[in-house]
């Protein structure tokens, strides 16, 4: 199983920083189906070959899931493409 462990750090408070992320799984439920919960500051998330969870901490966000097999395939766009978005967000 591959993983993606990602930590961007960012400047807003952490109320606009889980609204912000709150943004971001709505783009995911309606693109890709996925289900998320948040689980105190962590925003759980997950669908076929995929689970994993986004942690709002003061100053940073940390990205971690693990890919199965068919995800793992494609593990470098994945993470570019949050990478990505972490960027324009945050």
């Amino acid at each position: 199983m591959s993983r993606i462990d990602i930590r961007h750090a960012h400047a807003l408070s952490k109320a606009q920083a889980r609204k912000a992320v709150e943004e971001v799984a709505r783009k995911l439920q309606e693109r890709f189906e996925v289900d998320c919960a948040w689980q105190g500051d962590a925003l759980h998330f997950s669908r076929s070959g995929v689970d994993g969870q986004i942690e709002v901490q003061d100053k940073a966000l940390h990205v971690h899931a693990k890919l199965g097999f068919l995800a793992a395939m494609f593990k470098e766009p994945i993470e570019a493409e949050i990478r990505r978005v972490l960027k324009e967000k945050f």
